[in-house]
């Protein structure tokens, strides 16, 4: 398949290819996550499967591009790491993987260039904590080139090499334009005001967002939800996730989230989401491990020894 065909349609090559289809000419640039995450919605593929790195390690992240997930999101909101090391983990997911694997990076915050940061860094992005109509205006600006989208992103001069790995999949357009069509752009969902708002920011500034995730756990920290967790039965989360469904049907909008646990819970989870994270290097780590531990306290229990060898 000649990924650079502006013709041609990836879905049809995902089972041979996984998210190489979606590539770009370059792993430099970002895949073409926005049409994998319509063509995931519209049923023409099976749902993306992610892998989430909430720790900072470059290490990880060049083990989890092989493993074959179709994206790796990179926690840079919460995990302590530099650009330097965001950006190498982001082309380790893609230069290891082959193609096969695409990086998001969920970013820190709002500002202009912590959106710079990752896009020029070849990823698509997660943008948490977006509450407002004007937020997400000023996401939608940051993200794209070009006063007809209203776009105030900077144009790189030393990221991409001209003719070499600026190489736009649509020729007829210049780079900056492809690359508008390419990375994607996910919002988080994270409180009651995020929620309520979720219509209005659907119907001003829908066409340049990708899929909308319900940060369910800062959503029920923000609404003091008794229970707490990532879901529960409670009224008010109830009532706030029905309304929350509701208008992700009502814009047909793409839905992204976590699904861990046991292959039950990961259903539930999933329901209606099209990009699912399953697997995470964090609770990779500490279940297992907090198991190991359990049962070799349960299995090595206290003794004298001194006596436990032979003698000479």
């Amino acid at each position: 398949m000649t990924t650079t065909d502006s013709n041609a349609s990836p879905a049809e090559h995902v089972p041979t290819l996984g998210m190489a289809a979606y590539r770009a000419p370059s792993l430099l640039q970002p895949h073409r996550a926005r049409e994998a995450l319509a063509d995931a919605h519209a049923g023409k593929i099976p749902p993306l499967i992610g892998y989430f790195c909430g720790l900072s390690s470059v290490a990880i992240s060049r083990i989890a591009a092989q493993l074959g997930f179709d994206a790796v999101a990179i926690d840079w909101e919460h995990a302590a790491m530099s650009v330097e090391t965001m950006t190498q983990m982001v082309h380790d997911i893609q230069f290891m993987s082959e193609g096969r694997t695409m990086a998001f990076v969920r970013v820190p915050g709002h500002d202009h260039h912590l959106l710079s940061f990752a896009l020029d860094a070849g990823a698509s992005i997660i943008v948490p904590q977006v509450n407002t109509v004007e937020e997400a205006r000023a996401v939608a600006s940051y993200t794209k080139f070009g006063k007809s989208l209203n776009g105030t992103r900077s144009a790189a001069p030393c990221r991409l090499i001209p003719g070499i790995s600026d190489r736009p999949i649509d020729p007829s357009t210049t780079p900056q334009q492809n690359v508008n069509r390419q990375a994607a752009v996910i919002i988080q969902i994270e409180s009651l005001e995020g929620i309520q708002n979720l219509d209005a920011i659907l119907t001003e500034v829908g066409s340049d967002i990708d899929s909308v995730w319900l940060g369910s756990f800062d959503a029920r920290v923000s609404m003091e939800v008794k229970g707490g967790g990532l879901w529960g039965n409670e009224k008010e989360w109830q009532d706030a996730a029905r309304l929350y469904e509701g208008t992700l049907r009502k814009h047909n909008k793409p839905a992204s989230g976590l699904a861990l646990g046991d292959p039950e819970t990961v259903k539930k989870m999933a329901r209606g989401r099209s990009f699912v994270v399953t697997s995470s290097d964090f609770y990779s780590l500490v279940f297992p491990a907090l198991q190991d531990l359990a049962a070799s306290r349960a299995t090595l229990a206290k003794q004298d020894y001194s006596e436990v060898y032979d003698s000479l």
